[in-house]
């Protein structure tokens, strides 16, 4: 009886090319493949570092910071004939305005001594805020091509921009100057008061326009209401009359004159009133004016660069 021949088993020589033959990838739970990557030195591509590394990664561009800031503000003007000049004439210009309409016009300088250096020194100081807020409003969506292309802390850009802001109100402050000896106030030891006031709210605008720089970065939309809120902030911070006369009396309830007298922006104007114009005396300022004014300095400035450090990782991928 014939029996039949089993086919021969193929056999892969070892000297064959078996490379064309995908091996199979090892499959990994998620746990395990984060501990490979942590085993092996590898993060997420842009994860949020932590605070402190935040923080010490911030303070090695202070010099980027400082260029960039400078750079933006040499630009700004650099199209104008008159070029750096509008540095000084822009508030001024504003301050002529409100002049006319709201001493002239609407004869709020009755009763306040020294008007003219009053509403000076309150529109140089409200410029100061609402240009810091402002140009946080466009520190993401205005360096998007610079946000997308490098790798750097993005808190630089809202920081750089009230730096510049700090840096143009330097340059108006010798304006303002001219303007308060022009009109009998001359340099007191009280004029030293300016500096700690300057940098509580140079602490207070960078905090504030980094939360509008999160804001504005996610909900562009938020940008074309900045300038009514502002509006309407400014008219109720004292810039072109005298709180104290608007709210004497019993016309305004306890509740909101106790926030219009603890509205951050009034307080640094106040501040600086007091500082620099010899009729304007501590009777006109809110009771623990310098602690209020520290209080929001450091609240706004602390949660501000939190709540912005916190979308750190999202800024760019819209």
């Amino acid at each position: 009886m014939s029996q039949t021949a089993a086919p021969p088993t193929p056999v892969t020589s070892p000297t064959k090319d078996t490379k064309d033959t995908p091996a199979t990838a090892p499959v990994y739970a998620p746990g395990e493949l984060a501990a490979l990557a942590a085993r092996h030195g590898l993060t997420v591509s842009g994860a949020r570092p932590t605070l402190p590394a935040y923080v010490r990664q911030l303070w090695g561009r202070r010099h980027f910071i400082a260029a960039f800031a400078t750079a933006k503000l040499t630009a700004q003007y650099s199209q104008a004939k008159l070029g750096q000049i509008w540095q000084i004439m822009t508030p001024l210009l504003n301050a002529t305005v409100y002049y006319f309409i709201f001493g002239v016009l609407m004869d709020t300088k009755r009763g306040v001594e020294d008007f003219v250096p009053f509403l000076v020194t309150g529109v140089f100081i409200w410029t100061f805020t609402s240009s810091s807020i402002t140009a946080g409003t466009r520190a993401i969506s205005g360096n998007i091509g610079l946000v997308r292309a490098l790798h750097f802390p993005r808190a630089s850009l809202p920081v750089a921009l009230a730096l510049q802001q700090l840096q143009q109100l330097l340059f108006s402050l010798g304006a303002l100057t001219l303007i308060l000896l022009a009109f009998g106030q001359y340099p007191r030891p009280s004029w030293l008061l300016a500096i700690p006031a300057l940098a509580l709210q140079a602490v207070f605008n960078t905090g504030v326009s980094m939360a509008v720089a999160r804001l504005t970065a996610k909900t562009p939309d938020i940008a074309q209401l900045t300038p009514f809120v502002l509006r309407t902030w400014m008219y109720s911070s004292g810039v072109m009359w005298s709180l104290d006369h608007l709210l004497a009396g019993d016309r305004v309830p306890h509740a909101v004159m106790v926030v219009l007298e603890y509205n951050p922006a009034a307080l640094f104007i106040n501040l600086m009133r007091f500082a620099l114009i010899d009729s304007y005396g501590a009777a006109q300022l809110p009771a623990h004016v310098w602690a209020a004014a520290a209080g929001w300095a450091l609240l706004c400035g602390v949660a501000g660069f939190v709540y912005f450090w916190k979308a750190e990782e999202t800024y760019g991928r819209g």
